[in-house]
This record gives C-alpha cells, sequence and structure tokens, in this order.
C-alpha cells in the first residue's frame, strides 16, 4: 500500500500529534498517499508545491496576519492539492493559531503537531524511507505478477489463461475484444451494462484508426484502460482494464506485459481461426456434396452439433466489411447458442446454416454490418446446395436495394415475371414504354395508368372502365391508342404479357424505396 499521512502519525520516534478532530475530517483523509513533504514559512507555497505533499511550517507566515487571510492560506493548500500540514511548535509561534485549526478542520485537511526537539528533516527522511520501501515492495510485485503472467501464457489456452492471470495481479477486471467491438472474454465477469457500452464505443474509435493506440475513459465510477493488440492494418482486438482507481507505475508496467502476452496468444489464436475457418469451407462444400454424416461428427468434435433439420440458409457479401469482424460476431453466436448456426467463407460470400428458430441472425447481421442477406426457404441439411441456391438468388435479386433481408419466399409470391424485371432491364423497359409516356407528358393524358388497370383486369373493358371511373369506350379508345403507339397488337397474349413485364419493371424503383 502506498505511505499515507497515518503512516507519519503512527511513528513514535517522531511523536506526531494530530490537531483536527479526525472524525471531522474526510473518511479517507489520513489515508491519502504521500508523495514527498516539504518545508515553506511562505506566505503562499503552493507553487513549489505537488498533489500529494504534506507541508511543514514554523508558522511565521501567520504572525499579525488576519483570520481570513489564514482562511484563504488553507484553503490553497487544499485546492493544491497537499494531504496534511504539520506545525512546528515553539519556532514562530508556541502553537498553531486557533484560526488555522479551525480553518484546517473546515477544509478537511489534516494538521499536526511537530514537536520542537524534532526537526522537519526527520519528518522528511521517514517519509522518504517510507516511499522507498513501498517503490521497492512494488517492483518486487511487479516483477512477481509479470512472472505469474507469463508461466499463464505458457498455458494450452494461453490467452484465456493470460488474461485471467493479469485480472488476479491487477484485482481488475479484463476484458479482450474482438475487431468487430463484440466482447470476446472477460475476467472475472464483465463490470455490466453500462461501462461495456462505453468501452465498446470507445474501442471501436480505436480500431477505426487502424493503428496502435490507446484510451483512458473515466465511466460508471470506474477507471478504464484501452489498449489496442496488433499492429497497423493487422489490429487483432483491443484489452481494457478497468478498476475504481488508477494504476501506479508498477501496476502500467505490469499491464504493459499483459498487452504483450495477449498480443502474441491472439496471433497465435488468429492463425489457428485461420485454419479453422479453412476446416469449416472444406466442411461446407462435403456438405454439398450431401457427405452429412462425415461433417456432423467433425463439427461435434470441433465446433458444435449442425443444426438438426430442417435449416435456413442464409447469404452475404460483406463488399468493403472485414470479413473477420462478421465470422467473429458468427463464433460469438455460435458459442452463445450451441448446435444452432454453422457457417464458412465460401467465393461467393459467407454462407450460414441455421435453425429456423435463430430467425432473428440475417437481421443482427443487416444491422451491425449494414449488409443485404438473401434467406432461403427451409431445407435438409442433405439439400444444402438448394437452399444456397436459393439464398443466391435472393441476394441477386436485391443487390441494387439499400440494406435488408431478404427471403426465397417473397420472390415465389412476386411470381416469375418478377424475376425478369430485375433493375437491370428497367432502362429497357423505359424505352419500350417511352411512346405512351412520352404522349401522357405532353397531351396531359394518361395512357400508362389506363393500360395498366387494363391489363390488371384481363383486358375487361367494363371493370377496367368502372375502376379508372371513364366510359368503356373512352377506355377501348385509350387501348387503340396505345396499341398504335407501341407499335404492337395488344389482342395477342404475347404482347400484353410483353408489356406488362416492362410495367412491372417500371415500379421496380418505387417498390426498392418502398422496402427501404
Amino acid at each position: 500500500m502506498p505511505t499515507a499521512v497515518r503512516d507519519l502519525l503512527s511513528n513514535p520516534a517522531l511523536a506526531l500529534e494530530l490537531l483536527t478532530d479526525e472524525s471531522r475530517l474526510p473518511t479517507s483523509a489520513l489515508d491519502a498517499a504521500v508523495v514527498w513533504v516539504h518545508s515553506s514559512d511562505l506566505p503562499d507555497p503552493t507553487p513549489f508545491l505537488e498533489p500529494g505533499h504534506v507541508l511543514l511550517t514554523g508558522g511565521s507566515q501567520f504572525v499579525g496576519r488576519p483570520e481570513e487571510a489564514v482562511r484563504t492560506y488553507v484553503g490553497r493548500l487544499a485546492d493544491r492539492g497537499v494531504v496534511a500540514l504539520g506545525f512546528g511548535s515553539g519556532l514562530a509561534l508556541d502553537g498553531p493559531p486557533p484560526a488555522l485549526v479551525t480553518a484546517c478542520c473546515a477544509a478537511g485537511l489534516p494538521l499536526f503537531a511537530v514537536p520542537y526537539r524534532i526537526p522537519f528533516i526527520a519528518i522528511a527522511q521517514h517519509a522518504a524511507e517510507l516511499v522507498a520501501e513501498e517503490a521497492n515492495e512494488r517492483r518486487n510485485w511487479a516483477l512477481k505478477a509479470q512472472r505469474a503472467i507469463s508461466l499463464a501464457a505458457l498455458k494450452p489456452n494461453g490467452l484465456a489463461a493470460t488474461l485471467a492471470e493479469a485480472s488476479r495481479q491487477l484485482d481488475r477486471w479484463v476484458m479482450l475484444l474482438g475487431t468487430g467491438g463484440v466482447m470476446d472474454r472477460a475476467h472475472p465477469a464483465d463490470p455490466g451494462e453500462e461501462v461495456l457500452a462505453v468501452v465498446r464505443e470507445e474501442a471501436a474509435l480505436l480500431l477505426k484508426r487502424r493503428r496502435r493506440s490507446s484510451a483512458s475513459v473515466e465511466t460508471g465510477g470506474e477507471h478504464v484502460l484501452l489498449q489496442t493488440l496488433g499492429s497497423g492494418q493487422t489490429l487483432r482486438g483491443v484489452l481494457a482494464v478497468g478498476g475504481a482507481a488508477r494504476l501506479d507505475d508498477a501496476g502500467q508496467q505490469v499491464l504493459d506485459g499483459v498487452v504483450a502476452m495477449a498480443a502474441l496468444a491472439l496471433e497465435a489464436s488468429h492463425e489457428l481461426d485461420r485454419a479453422r475457418s479453412l476446416l469449416r469451407t472444406g466442411l461446407w462444400h462435403a456438405l454439398l456434396a450431401g457427405e452429412v454424416e462425415l461433417v456432423r461428427q467433425v463439427a461435434e468434435e470441433v465446433w458444435s452439433p449442425l443444426p438438426a433439420d430442417p435449416v435456413v440458409v442464409a447469404l452475404l457479401k460483406p463488399e468493403g466489411v472485414a470479413v473477420e469482424a462478421i465470422e467473429e460476431l458468427l463464433e460469438a453466436r455460435a458459442a452463445d447458442r450451441p448446435g444452432s448456426l454453422f457457417f464458412a467463407a465460401l467465393p461467393s460470400g459467407i454462407a450460414l446454416a441455421c435453425s429456423p428458430a435463430a430467425g432473428d441472425l440475417p437481421e443482427l447481421l443487416v444491422e451491425a454490418f449494414e449488409v443485404t442477406v438473401g434467406v432461403s426457404a427451409p431445407v435438409p441439411l442433405d439439400a444444402l446446395r438448394r437452399g444456397l441456391e436459393q439464398a443466391q438468388e435472393a441476394l441477386e435479386r436485391t443487390r441494387p436495394l439499400a440494406p435488408r433481408v431478404v427471403t426465397f419466399d417473397e420472390l415465389t409470391r412476386d411470381g416469375v415475371l418478377a424475376l425478369l424485371t430485375r433493375m437491370d432491364v428497367t432502362r429497357v423497359a423505359e424505352a419500350m414504354l417511352e411512346p405512351l409516356t412520352a404522349y401522357d407528358d405532353e397531351h396531359g393524358a394518361a395512357l400508362v395508368p389506363t393500360l395498366r388497370v387494363w391489363l390488371e383486369h384481363d383486358g375487361h373493358a367494363e371493370r377496367a372502365a368502372a375502376v379508372l371511373g371513364v366510359h368503356r369506350h373512352t377506355l377501348r379508345a385509350r387501348i387503340q391508342q396505345c396499341a398504335r403507339l407501341l407499335g404492337r397488337d395488344l389482342d395477342e397474349f404475347a404482347a400484353r404479357a410483353d408489356v406488362w413485364a416492362a410495367l412491372l419493371a417500371l415500379d421496380a424503383p418505387v417498390r426498392a424505396a418502398a422496402a427501404r
């Protein structure tokens, strides 16, 4: 423990006497850490003092001074961070002025009497010995702590063991966050949602810099230090350490060692994860080939059981998004819910086979990474290829749209014609219908809406006219005008189907905007 004011007062050889009533002082006043002991009779010695200093004075600056000057003097000491004031009796005054005792009590500053026979240098020397002894103890502790952490790093699960030992040695919680900002692990436990939210936000800012960096924050009554792990473009995560007080030099020295050990362990873990990722990809291809039982045995041995039939297949293409961050989130999800998810990185994107009960996962990926996710209908694992094709079709169908989840069921509800009206044929549809849209713009007519309603009602003039609120003869005249402008015989089914597909394509941007 750091040398405290109480340690100076407890030395019988110095015979120091506390003059301020301890019950009227702040609870921790006598336990304040002493950095150094200084002596001065200046009316304002604060320019030469630092927080944690104990000031000794003979009191000549108080001779003939009013009470207000004494209160101002004490207030300056308290504001400067002085932790105690020693008054040398029998020097300039026989004892401290009553106003000094009152002012120290009011400011919460311990005031003690120094007998005439005790030189100030004896107090300073004793404090220096205590501070040096404490520093030596902390150095020894730091060496032992670093050795314990180094031995922990050699254990089979070196990363987890390193963080657990660091938490024990530092007596603080220690947390590792991955490159996606997701908490990977914490020892002995996470600090709670309030602190965790701040730590995640600060970690995300550090990772965005793409270089080694650190930060410190005060939140929830705790002091938190954050340090990136890795270097430059290969950052592997962020280490966060929190506790009620700041680390001293010895603690910071131990933390530096933890950062180095954790970075090495994380790099080794990353290489292992890469090998596991390649194995997962190989197993996915085995699933596509129908080797369900083989993959089931391997997956259960290495990860967790495969999800039970049926599964839904989801596919996303993380363009501009770190694949590692997505895989990290999926790893955490699979660990939290064993048997609900199997995934792999493929040339076509990241593919997932998951239980229908894990239906929130695609939405979570959209929210976290702003990607579009295609989702298949439920399929058995031995029909995984069909599910992947459905997810691929759903993804391709909506690629120009804003990030969202699109299911294969949506495509089947829209029908085959909807598949023919992808965004890449919109310009063709516009050119095909341009004679009608130009006529409507020039004459203030309504050929396009008339044609759409007429086709929606299977070419039935009376029903379409009723919807439009026009006479059937007017409607027929408009349809004939459409046929002339388009150069098509709208009595033929093929012509009607072609025009209907063009109208659907013309509506596609409107439907896309509505889906966002």
